[in-house]
């Protein structure tokens, strides 16, 4: 699974004031981060507000993201909290051709215990032939999935070839990284955990920061795979407060606030997400004009 590793990134969506999918600025967006040397492009995650599109929205966005990707791999988003509807959504897709993989993350607000999660990765894992990348995020969906599931899931299923893990928890990744089979890719989900994670064995990440920052960031993750961290660390001390201050007041509100400040997009979220706070745009104003 090359083409998974590196750095992916989680595309945000643009908006117009009027709240319409602003399809000039997801041109330069893409445009952005192709020449900023990212690897491949995640479409339909959290940061791309998928929950506040409508089918109709995200076909068309998937579409123009399939047609402007300039041959870079293309990963799709399709999870939720309904196995069956996950299994549908899977099956009707109209890019299962045009995709390299399905990211899908663990059920959230359910709560499943850790049978459950196996077993909503086991009928998503039977329903298609399609390469599935799961995503334990437990600050979002509320439930953390334990190393031990996702590496029975790992071994179970060989359609289920990574992880994007973004627990947070660094003993966690230690031990998903020692016990995994030699094949199945983890990824970081966190971006300012990534060059620590890359250094116990993780193989790429997929990014937020990479929208507005794709070449320092992808250059940082290419040097972490040649092994040469000191030299990436450099730029991973370069990142850090813009990172910091990213995530500061939520996603996708920090990344929208720097491509604002950037003029690659305008600065506007679907409720219930809103913009970041006016003292924190300030901050972010001065980050960027010395960056």
């Amino acid at each position: 699974m090359e083409k998974i590793k590196g750095t992916g990134v989680a595309l945000i969506t643009p908006f117009k004031e009027d709240m319409t999918v602003d399809y000039n600025a997801m041109g330069r967006l893409l445009k952005h981060v192709i020449d900023g040397g990212v690897d491949y492009l995640v479409a339909m995650g959290t940061t791309a507000e998928a929950a506040t599109l409508s089918t109709e929205e995200k076909n068309e966005l998937v579409d123009y993201i399939i047609s402007n990707a300039q041959g870079l791999p293309v990963v799709l988003g399709i999870g939720g909290n309904n196995t069956q509807e996950v299994i549908s959504n899977i099956k009707e897709c109209k890019f299962l051709d045009k995709i390299e993989a399905i990211l899908s993350v663990v059920p959230y607000y359910n709560k499943p215990n850790q049978e459950g999660i196996y077993q909503h990765y086991k009928a998503i894992a039977n329903s298609t032939d399609k390469s599935i990348i799961m995503y334990n995020v437990p600050g979002r969906t509320g439930v953390n999935m334990t190393p031990e599931t996702c590496i029975r899931c790992a071994e179970d299923f060989k359609n289920i070839v990574a992880v994007k893990e973004a627990s947070g928890d660094v003993a966690q990744a230690t031990k998903l990284v020692k016990n995994k089979p030699s094949d199945f890719v983890v990824l970081s989900g966190e971006d300012g955990l990534t060059h620590p994670l890359m250094a116990l064995g993780f193989e790429g990440v997929i990014s937020v920061v990479a929208n507005a920052f794709p070449a320092d960031f992808s250059e940082m993750v290419r040097l972490c795979r040649k092994g040469d961290f000191k030299t990436a660390n450099q730029l991973n001390f370069k990142l850090n407060d813009i990172i910091d201050a990213m995530f500061e007041e939520g996603n996708p509100a920090g990344v929208k606030a720097f491509l604002d400040g950037m003029s690659i997009i305008d600065n506007n979220l679907r409720l219930p997400l809103v913009s970041v706070s006016e003292k924190h745009a300030e901050i972010i104003g001065l980050l960027l004009s010395k960056y």
